[in-house]
């Protein structure tokens, strides 16, 4: 018997509501990898990417994989034995950044403050200057704690001093402001099933000329066969050599979802994303419900808020899921049983779903 799966509203840190243009673009023909449609279909891809990462670089790209995918990606390509790799973890995924870097044999070095807060460029400039790296990793959006790190004036400042900026941003591209090109970054990832609102599946990436330099002087071959760019640029790029079959009918579903976003238009899109999360604060604060982030640095797409005390945690996402047909997320690491994870990410940003959960969170809470 065929399982029947529920319509659910997606307001968890992902992945996020998919449109019907969007689900109907999977269901296109399929067709090969080195069809000639198909590798037109690639250019315009990199060519929207381009303009949603807001960069020029010619290595821009989605990875057949999901967001972590995207980050050994970055990693796996830049970091060779003995690197010395600084990271800023103030939450789960600056850990897993560090974690990937010492699998690739790097010198990892982790500043580290307390989940929810966010990084100063003093406390980031002066940690390079001590620590002297190769790379310096940072976690744009902080999916974990909600917590958004400014990144202006750090990538100039850690291009003066010699080092890559790497920055994850599988949480923000599409839901706020990322400037490649102005902010100095040297490779950054992402994710397709959160403020793009595709299916999980691909991880888009891009990489600067000073990165991709760093790659062709690599003295040892790259980590991973399936991730490495030196063999990827070749399929991307002019010469179209097979490297592995790509997942053709995800790329249709992530090409009609930047279609969705540029038709919007990245300002509009970000101010809508900034509305519904003041609309979601005011009424959680009318609920006594605050957040754990860093006041005025909380991220307008994911909403990491304090669960009440004496509330069941498990049993309120229970009922908001069987009764309401709701999804938010439990609180990981540090922030396991302290806090909720509520996302507005991409088509689940809407002043709908911020009445509803605010409605049914309501009720919940007072029964």
């Amino acid at each position: 018997m065929s399982l029947a799966i529920p319509e659910r509203v997606l307001l968890g840190p992902g992945p996020s509501d998919v449109p019907a243009r969007v689900l109907e673009a999977l269901g296109r023909p399929t067709i090969g990898h080195l069809d000639p449609v198909f590798l037109q279909l690639m250019d315009a891809i990199r060519g929207k990417l381009q303009q949603v990462f807001q960069t020029r670089n010619e290595m821009t790209l989605a990875i057949s994989g999901t967001g972590s995918a995207g980050m050994e990606t970055m990693i796996a390509n830049l970091v060779e034995p003995g690197d010395r790799f600084l990271v800023g973890v103030n939450g789960v995924f600056g850990g897993r950044m560090a974690d990937t870097a010492e699998r690739c044999g790097a010198v990892v070095e982790k500043i580290e403050i307390p989940w929810g807060r966010v990084f100063t460029k003093e406390q980031i400039i002066e940690a390079v200057d001590a620590f002297k790296p190769d790379h310096v990793a940072l976690v744009h959006a902080e999916t974990s704690t909600g917590a958004h790190q400014p990144l202006e004036g750090i990538g100039a400042a850690v291009r003066e001093r010699g080092a890559l900026l790497l920055v994850d941003c599988v949480t923000s591209l599409g839901g706020a402001p990322v400037l490649i090109d102005e902010w100095a970054i040297d490779a950054a990832y992402s994710g397709t099933q959160k403020c793009l609102s595709c299916p999980p599946g691909l991880s888009p990436v891009t990489f600067s000329p000073r990165a991709m330099e760093k790659l062709d002087g690599r003295k040892s071959k790259v980590q991973s066969w399936y991730l490495d760019l030196t063999m990827l640029r070749n399929y991307w790029g002019d010469s179209r050599a097979y490297h592995h079959t790509a997942p053709i009918n995800m790329l249709y579903a992530l090409d009609e979802s930047l279609d969705i976003v540029l038709e919007e238009g990245l300002d509009p899109r970000f101010a809508r994303h900034r509305s519904m999360h003041k609309l979601l604060r005011d009424g959680l604060a009318e609920l006594g419900i605050n957040y754990v982030s860093q006041e005025g640095h909380g991220l307008p797409m994911l909403n990491a808020v304090s669960i009440p005390d004496s509330t069941d945690d498990a049993e309120v996402r229970k009922a908001l899921l069987a009764d309401y047909g709701i999804e938010i997320g439990a609180g990981l690491g540090a922030f396991k049983g302290k806090a909720w994870r509520i996302g507005l990410m991409g088509h689940s940003a809407t002043r709908r779903n911020v009445e509803l959960v605010l409605s049914a969170l309501k009720h919940i809470l007072s029964a």
